[in-house]
């Protein structure tokens, strides 16, 4: 009987595979009782550097209506501490004016870990047909990730601690399906106290908060192969572009509790769009291989250079719940 319920489900997730979008989620939830496990990661050159992130998520369909996952990563985005430079002064007769500076890119950094990324969402609309369907849910999302960030964009996954949330809607026809998502970024801030020099006995402290974020990403997914399902164990091949976009206030800086005027490009308000066209095989219906390159199409990030290459592989594992939807 499991084994059925289990190709059941096999067979439901393949009917929607052109909706695996890489980069967002659709409405779609998982399967009540299913297991999701995704390793990820993203890599882009700058300057000379190679900057690299790796991550692990865990789904699992807590209701046929709620999915919830957890993600832990690791990069050599940031180093230890905020950088040294980032805060500079000059004397104008007795004052001193405190402001912050561009940084220079390219610089060697360890890897380390970023810290748990949370996610949920909740699907409150189905309207289902023949080869086609309409969903909308709600999502939330939250981290605890405390980096030496220094720039205004937030990104709850490696970068900023915080929260947010927003609304997803995907349509699916035949061998075409499209999903938009929108929502907002709440970053909290950070904030370091080192010392004034090597062995000062003087501290600073540099606090940083950065700016709120609209985000709105739009993708597309096509089924290429297979023309028409005879069992489970035929491979899937699906492409996809997709569009990630964000609009994101200026950071703002204290320096030993004074406000500071901010002159970095990356410490003010921006947006950008970016285009992501990618590939995707699904292995017996279950086993998932991604991959896609990202490029700037309006604005900029100071986030990261491109272009950006992603690869990610995911399966689904089946438990005894699954007899229940």
């Amino acid at each position: 009987m499991k084994f059925f319920l289990n190709l059941l489900l096999l067979f439901s997730l393949s009917a929607k595979a052109q909706e695996l979008f890489p980069h967002n989620e659709p409405a779609s939830t998982v399967p009540k009782g299913v297991i999701g496990v995704r390793v990820f990661g993203e890599s882009y050159k700058e300057i000379t550097t190679q900057r690299n992130m790796a991550a692990i998520r865990v789904m699992y369909g807590l209701t046929p209506k709620l999915t919830v996952a957890i993600s832990v990563s690791e990069s050599n985005h940031h180093g230890k501490h905020l950088p040294a430079n980032l805060v500079t002064h000059s004397h104008i007769g007795n004052q001193t004016i405190y402001y912050t500076q561009t940084i220079p890119k390219g610089t060697v950094n360890p890897y380390r870990f970023n810290g748990f990324y949370f996610f949920a969402k909740y699907r409150f609309l189905t309207i289902d047909g023949e080869k086609k369907h309409f969903r909308m849910a709600a999502y939330a999302e939250g981290s605890n990730i405390k980096q030496a960030h220094d720039e205004a964009e937030p990104n709850l996954l490696d970068d900023t601690k915080g929260y947010g949330g927003g609304l997803i809607v995907t349509c699916l026809k035949n061998k075409f399906a499209a999903s938009l998502t929108t929502g907002v970024i709440i970053p909290k801030s950070y904030q370091e106290t080192v010392p004034v020099g090597n062995g000062s006995i003087l501290y600073t402290t540099t606090k940083i908060n950065y700016g709120s974020a609209v985000k709105y990403n739009l993708s597309f997914g096509y089924l290429l192969y297979p023309k028409k399902y005879t069992d489970y164990n035929q491979n899937n091949w699906n492409i996809y572009l997709e569009f990630i976009g964000k609009s994101y206030q200026a950071a703002t800086v204290f320096k030993d509790g004074e406000k500071l005027e901010v002159q970095t490009l990356g410490l003010k308000a921006g947006n950008y769009l970016e285009i992501h066209p990618g590939i995707q095989k699904i292995i017996n219906s279950n086993f998932r291989i991604d991959a896609s390159i990202g490029f700037n199409l309006v604005g900029t990030t100071y986030t990261h250079f491109y272009p950006l290459y992603m690869v990610g592989i995911q399966r689904y594992f089946y438990t005894n719940k699954n007899r229940k939807k």
